[in-house]
């Protein structure tokens, strides 16, 4: 099981990869695999990541049997956020 620190860290590194790999997008989409294999987490820590940023209303996520995320997109809130958090590092 994950640490606090750990799956804080594995919300913001699936959020921060999807939003540069979609430029921002929400018509774009992330496969779940590709985005499990790119930020090298366990899948289980993914589906808790992606649960999380859901109920944040930040992604949204298509699962597939055994909560594994088929497709992971961004929400407009998640977009304000990644674009907010793009301004304050100037």
């Amino acid at each position: 099981m994950a640490t606090l620190r750990e799956r804080q860290l594995h919300r913001e590194r699936a959020l921060t990869a999807l939003y540069e790999a979609t430029g921002g997008n929400r018509l774009l989409g992330v496969p779940g695999r590709k985005l499990r294999n790119d930020l090298r987490i366990p899948e289980e820590d993914l589906a808790a990541a992606c649960t999380y940023l859901t109920g944040e209303g930040l992604i949204s996520v298509d699962w597939e049997p055994g909560n594994t995320p088929a497709m992971v997109t961004l929400t407009h809130q998640g977009i304000l956020r990644m674009e907010a958090e793009e301004e304050e590092r100037g």
